[in-house]
């Protein structure tokens, strides 16, 4: 089974700001198109690489997730926990349950794969 450690406070806001500067770059783009098209191509790429990033570690977070809800039973593991009520049951087993099969990983593929090829498309028209 693979480890259950979580990342340090450090990479989880390097992980949060990078998401939270990548969102306000893009929106500030609107804006900046008034005003500059040096500056939106650089909010632009500095959005599209912060959403690279951002992205490709929920997908592992997601992944990571489901992989030990199910190498762990803990779905299965639930019904013989005596503490817990049928409501606390079909709670834990809702959110287990839904983590494991959320297509949010396929989300974060998506915008991660799109990103990466709006990036590559945006140097290549840059450079050349």
């Amino acid at each position: 089974m693979e480890e259950t450690k979580a990342h340090s406070s450090s990479v989880r806001l390097f992980y949060f700001w990078t998401g939270i500067v990548a969102t306000f770059t893009y929106r500030a783009i609107i804006i900046l198109n008034n005003y500059s098209a040096l500056w939106v191509k650089v909010f632009w790429y500095i959005g599209t690489v912060g959403f690279v990033i951002y992205f490709a570690h929920r997908y592992q977070i997601s992944e990571k997730r489901a992989r030990l809800i199910k190498e762990s039973g803990l779905v299965e593991k639930i019904n013989g926990l005596p503490e817990l009520n049928q409501t606390d049951r079909e709670a834990m087993k809702y959110i287990f349950g839904t983590l494991t099969t959320s297509k949010e990983k396929w989300n974060y593929i998506a915008i991660f794969v799109l990103s990466g090829l709006s990036l590559i498309i945006g140097l290549y028209l840059d450079i050349f």
